[in-house]
Formats: structure tokens, C-alpha cells, sequence
């Protein structure tokens, strides 16, 4: 096969990934696949998380606040609610916009394929403004919003469950659109840089270092990000906080509480809104998807996670603002 501009980053042996996390009855094991330059600043990785076990048994976590995501399952497909409310069933093809609410959801004997679209992933292949799919997952497959990469879906499973040729696949098909035209690129990126820097509190500083007005910005964060530019501050400073106990639970919450907050109980308050969930119930809780995914990436990375290709969550460090080598 010739040369191609892929680097693949894997998660070792997938029979015997996860064991040590997992009852019996279910094992999970997460693989890493890093796009193609050109496509780097659009996507995450691409990754494949895989539930072997019993038919039937249900493994749940929760996803926190994202990005705009595109998921594509071999296997019986999930059940997921974003926000409070019932599990319910979801499409082979499953998309969803930027959330600002956690997506509980539900896998059983299955891999599962996700890419996660940047902001300046979203001007480029996505024609929606964001807020009109924003906290909703769509079926991919026949949504407006997402249909243009439904095909992915027919050249996953025709794979035949070879997951390098997958990962081929996948990149491959975003390589043939790369040269569509990402409007207000610099400014895009320009905006999540700034929404980053843990320093940056308020609307109107963001407004500033931008040089937009207030109204400006509203429609362009709007149209790009999904939400307003007040909540989706608010939302980076919850996601560094989360993103710190994630990583080094010996913390506990008041060591991971971002310097923003006023007082805990702000904290508190902040954590219901955006996860339905307090930090206690939270934290007592298994995340049987989430940390297997964290743990590998930080083993990939040799725990020193590069710009760009990370899992959401490890995006929002503080240690990791402007100069620092991560992206959001």
C-alpha cells in the first residue's frame, strides 16, 4: 500500500484491554487513530471504543459538555438522552451539535467510531448554524445537517471490522472534501484561543480581543459554537474544573475548582446545570467509557497529550491555555 500522511496511535491488545476496569461480563478497550495533517485542525482523533461481553448488558457513563460529534456503531446501536430523561434508542449513524448538557447514554456488545468536529471543522463541512442542532442527537444518516457523511457508515461496515482499514477509510473520506473553504477561519480559531486562556472571564474582554461588538459575537458564536458567548465561557470554566478531577482524582473537587469560581457552592450549582448530577453523585459513580479513554490517550501520549488530537475532556486544563501544546 503507498504512503499515505496517516499516523495511527493504537490502545494495545484489545482482548485484554480494560479488564482490570471492568466486571466480566463486559470489557472495554479504546483505540486512537490521529488524522491526516490537513485534516488536524477540523477533527479530534478519530477513536473506536469497543464493548465485548454478554448480549445484552448494558454499560452506561455519561459524555460531558463537547464539540459537535459524529458516531458510527457496528454492533447494536446505543441509547442516549441529552440532559435529564429517559435512554432512548438511537441509529447506526447517531450526530449530535455542540452540547452544553452531559449525554448519558447506554452501549452494549458493539465498537463504536467517533470523530469530533472542531468549531473550524463545523464552518468548513457543516452548512447548519450550530445553535439549531445544538444539546440534540439526529439521525446522521437522514438529518439536513449531517447527511452529506452518511456514506462513512456503508464504508465502515463494509470494512469487514478491520479497524486500521476503518480508520483508512475514515480519513480518507474527509481528505476528499478538504479543500471546501472554512469561512471566518482565523477569527474562529481566534475565539477558541481566547475562550482557552483561563484568564479570559467575560464577555465583553472575549468581544474585545476579537474586535467584534457584543451583537457581532453573539451571531458568530452563535453560528459556530452553538451557543452564546457568556454560557460558552461559563461552560469552558466547568470543563476545566471536571477536566482537573478527571485526571488527578486525589485532588478532590475543592482542588479542582477553577479559579473563577467564587465559592464552591457556585461550583456545585454550575455542575448540576451542565451534568444534571451533583459533584458527589458524580464522582461515586463508574465511568466504564470515560476513563478507559483518558487512561489510553495518556498512555499513547506518554502522559505529555500533543495539540489537537486529544479526548475532549483532556482539552481544558488550565495547564493546558495558548503555548502550552493542547486545543480545545
Amino acid at each position: 500500500m503507498q504512503d499515505r500522511p496517516f499516523i495511527r496511535t493504537t490502545g494495545g491488545d484489545e482482548e485484554d484491554a480494560g479488564r482490570d476496569r471492568m466486571p466480566l461480563e463486559s470489557v472495554i478497550s479504546v483505540r486512537f487513530f490521529r488524522l491526516s495533517p490537513p485534516l488536524q485542525p477540523y477533527f479530534t482523533a478519530i477513536y473506536a471504543t469497543t464493548i465485548t461481553g454478554r448480549d445484552g448488558v448494558l454499560v452506561e457513563d455519561y459524555l460531558h459538555p463537547e464539540w459537535a460529534a459524529l458516531r458510527f456503531t457496528e454492533g447494536p446501536p446505543p441509547l442516549a438522552c441529552v440532559g435529564p430523561g429517559e435512554l432512548e434508542p438511537q441509529w447506526p449513524f447517531v450526530a449530535n451539535g455542540p452540547t452544553s448538557k452531559a449525554i448519558h447514554f447506554g452501549v452494549t456488545q458493539s465498537r463504536v467510531w467517533g470523530i469530533g468536529l472542531q468549531p473550524a471543522g463545523w464552518a468548513k463541512f457543516v452548512f447548519t448554524p450550530a445553535h439549531e442542532v445544538a444539546n440534540v442527537t439526529v439521525d446522521g444518516s437522514t438529518h439536513p445537517t449531517f447527511r452529506q457523511f452518511a456514506p462513512l457508515l456503508d464504508r465502515i461496515i463494509d470494512a469487514g471490522g478491520d479497524a486500521d482499514e476503518i480508520a483508512l477509510r475514515i480519513n480518507d473520506f474527509f481528505l476528499e472534501m478538504v479543500d471546501l473553504p472554512v469561512p471566518h477561519e482565523e477569527q474562529i480559531v481566534a475565539c477558541q484561543e481566547a475562550m482557552r486562556d483561563p484568564e479570559m472571564a467575560g464577555v465583553a474582554e472575549l468581544g474585545e480581543r476579537l474586535g467584534m461588538n457584543r451583537r457581532s459575537l453573539e451571531r458568530f458564536c452563535l453560528r459556530y459554537f452553538g451557543f452564546p458567548p457568556k454560557l460558552l465561557l461559563r461552560r469552558q470554566r466547568f470543563l476545566r474544573s471536571l477536566s482537573q478531577f478527571m485526571l488527578d482524582p486525589s485532588l478532590k473537587w475543592i482542588g479542582a475548582i477553577d479559579g473563577q469560581y467564587h465559592d464552591q457552592a457556585q461550583f456545585v450549582r454550575e455542575f448540576k446545570a451542565f451534568m444534571g448530577l451533583t459533584p458527589r453523585q458524580y464522582a461515586a459513580m463508574p465511568h466504564p467509557i470515560l476513563e478507559p479513554i483518558i487512561q489510553q490517550r495518556m498512555a499513547d501520549q506518554g502522559a505529555a497529550p500533543q495539540r489537537l488530537d486529544l479526548p475532549t475532556i483532556m482539552r481544558y486544563r488550565p495547564d493546558r491555555a495558548p503555548g502550552h501544546g493542547a486545543s480545545d
